[in-house]
């Protein structure tokens, strides 16, 4: 193929628009792929909304799966028609204190794919070899897309959570689909938070192990260990604080949220804790994908024509996808 074709977005709060340009060469240090499937994350809608720190115009996307087409000099290890899969933390300097310290999550100089580097709504993208994952090979291209970050924060949520033998997943769409599965393959005790009154929602969490669902501002059937908030809601934050026993967690697991409301000191007293999970290193990434290549986990997800990225945005801005929306080019 002699062009690239992307859906790009061009400036903050537009639709994406359908560009061609050649396609790239890679260079030193880099693959250049060629995209066969792209997840669609939330986070691409807070690169659409200028919510979070991006350059424009960009091509989002950061669950990429695709096969290596050319490898640039000095990349070893990889070979022409590899797959592989390309996730959103896409380069660190190397050097600062927290790459140093093997925190490269919290790296002062990083990239993001979809958000400073461009992305995978594309035929084609270009990715620094050091941050190129093998996947399992019994997941599909469309069925694996969402493993790279829907899985990747929900599994380094779940480790932050420690232990934890009850936890609550609060916003049940593509990271607690797949982590509902992990958990409940731990033995852990499941139970889900929808929406108030999105019964289809709560119906699927039931179908993947949850032992109880209801909406958010239900109360579970029994006190949290940890509490893992993936919707951008931060008026979940102090609800979830009321459901963990005392030395309890809750989990942040967006890369943004609204603002979270003031609470009474007594509802995080009792040693209870709130963090928040940033990125994630390669390291949780090879220990999910070996992980997920060895235990009954599968994806549930609806697809796309590249073209129609416009469209899969707005149904999982509406809360109409569920599980994941995959694009195809």
């Amino acid at each position: 193929m002699s062009a690239m074709i992307a859906m790009q977005i061009i400036t903050v709060r537009t639709p994406l628009i359908r560009i061609e340009r050649p396609v790239p060469q890679p260079g030193p240090g880099e693959l250049l792929i060629e995209v066969a499937a792209c997840g669609v994350c939330r986070t691409d809608l807070h690169v659409l909304d200028g919510e979070i720190p991006a350059r424009y115009p960009i091509i989002p996307g950061h669950e990429i799966v695709g096969l290596v087409a050319a490898i640039g000099a000095g990349v070893e290890g990889f070979a022409i028609s590899q797959r592989v899969g390309v996730p959103w933390l896409g380069h660190t300097c190397g050097q600062c204190p927290y790459c140093q310290a093997g925190k490269e999550n919290l790296c002062d100089a990083p990239l993001f794919t979809g958000a400073t580097r461009d992305g995978g709504y594309a035929s084609h993208v270009i990715a620094d070899a050091h941050y190129c994952f093998d996947l399992p090979d019994r997941f599909s291209d469309v069925g694996a897309a969402p493993l790279l970050c829907a899985g990747l924060i929900g599994w380094r949520a779940l480790r932050l959570a420690g232990p934890a033998p009850v936890i609550g997943l609060y916003g049940f769409g593509a990271a607690a689909h797949i982590l509902a599965q992990v958990a409940r393959h731990q033995g852990r005790t499941v139970y889900a938070f929808t929406r108030d009154g999105d019964e289809d929602g709560q119906a699927f969490a039931r179908s993947l192990g949850c032992e109880w669902a209801g909406g958010s501002s239900n109360d579970p059937p029994a006190p949290l260990d940890a509490a893992l908030i993936f919707a951008p809601a931060g008026e979940l934050v102090p609800r979830a604080l009321k459901t963990v026993r005392k030395g309890g967690r809750v989990i942040c697991a967006g890369i943004h949220m609204s603002d979270i409301p003031s609470f009474p000191y007594a509802d995080l007293w009792e040693e209870r804790q709130i963090c928040s999970v940033a990125n994630l290193t390669r390291e949780d990434g090879t220990s999910f994908f070996e992980l997920a290549g060895d235990i009954p986990l599968h994806t549930v997800t609806e697809t796309f024509r590249l073209e129609d990225a416009n469209d899969a945005l707005q149904q999982l801005r509406t809360g109409k996808i569920k599980g994941a929306a995959v694009l195809v080019p």
